[in-house]
């Protein structure tokens, strides 16, 4: 009897503690958070490994977890900068913010990408922010601007020209990297969603746009696990469970900020990429529409090989390498010599 009595407690208490479980995985982002990081951790070990393949001659001056931050109680973060050795005069710099779903990614995946760039005569910040849901919205966001601010405060250590800032991002990134661009440009935006610009306009030279999302509402027609990734994704940077009605999601939307005073831009994606029909080139067509110059690397639907999601760092492709060239050939445009010497 107490054998039958202690098999059915035992029973009782599995029973609970699965239904304590299940009540932690619905009412917690983090089961989903911890899913997609693995797999996406596991994708950019590998496009790091490609981008090392195919790593251009050095050496480079390399500064690692510069330290930016903290600002008025917020959370600092860090940048890894990446530069040609010889760089006694200012230099044009390139701000690339990392992807990952707003939940995963780090500079490191970024700064093996940058020496390509420095190799070509700029130099590249790689810059790390607070993922989600270890912090929501608008803390990225934040945390971005403060970078942004240390490095306009430090030219002369960092050696860089303050006047010749491009912003750029891949995936989740891109879409931080147009934010951050609308709040500079567009008074209206940065006043509706409280974004303080971190430059003046005339600081910003370009734009450069990789495989992002710029319209949130166009990406409802998502089903199964892209669904669940993506909604898992917002609810967890959001805050919010019902994300779409948060004020961070129509911020985040910045395809509906577009105006004429926008940089020139570049923007790119695969055609295996499903985001690059329903976000980068709509937005493409929103800024040719606004007036601002627009440089853009697509491909049609049956080119071959398919180029997925961030194909732009797998150098393996001959098209990745066309794009890198035909970026660098976008910043030499954008960051040329400036009128006031």
């Amino acid at each position: 009897m107490r054998g039958r009595a202690a098999a059915v407690g035992g029973v009782i208490a599995a029973a609970a503690g699965l239904g304590a479980a299940a009540v932690w995985v619905r009412s917690s982002p983090w089961p989903a958070v911890m899913a997609i990081r693995a797999v996406f951790d596991r994708d950019a070990r590998r496009t790091v490994a490609e981008l090392e393949r195919h790593a251009p001659p050095g050496p480079f001056r390399e500064l690692h977890d510069v330290p930016y931050g903290p600002v008025a109680g917020r959370a600092g973060g860090t940048f890894d900068l990446v530069s040609p050795i010889d760089s006694a005069a200012p230099r044009p710099v390139v701000v690339w913010i990392h992807g990952g779903a707003w939940i995963s990614g780090s500079k490191a995946h970024v700064t093996p990408y940058l020496r390509h760039l420095a190799a070509a005569g700029y130099i590249g910040v790689a810059v790390d922010y607070t993922i989600a849901p270890d912090a929501a919205y608008p803390t990225a966001v934040e945390q971005l601007g403060d970078a942004l601010a240390h490095l306009v405060e430090h030219p002369d250590e960092l050696g860089i020209d303050p006047g010749r800032i491009v912003l750029a991002g891949d995936s989740a990134g891109a879409q931080l990297a147009s934010q951050l661009a609308a709040a500079i440009v567009n008074p209206a935006y940065a006043a509706r969603t409280g974004i303080r610009p971190a430059l003046e306009p005339g600081q910003l030279a370009g734009i450069v746009l990789h495989c992002g999302i710029y319209d949130l509402d166009a990406m409802t027609h998502l089903t199964g696990v892209l669904e669940w990734g993506f909604t898992s994704a917002l609810r967890a940077y959001t805050g919010s469970r019902d994300w779409s009605a948060t004020e961070a999601a129509d911020s985040m939307s910045t395809i509906r900020a577009v105006t004429g005073a926008f940089p020139p831009a570049f923007l790119s994606g695969g055609n295996g990429d499903g985001l690059t029909a329903v976000q980068s080139v709509p937005l493409s067509e929103r800024m040719r529409a606004a007036g601002v110059p627009v440089t853009t690397m697509f491909w049609p639907a049956d080119h071959q090989p398919s180029l997925p999601h961030e194909y732009q760092f797998k150098l393996d492709f001959p098209d990745a390498r066309r794009t890198l060239d035909a970026t660098i050939a976008f910043l030499d445009e954008v960051t040329g010599p400036r009128s006031d010497g």
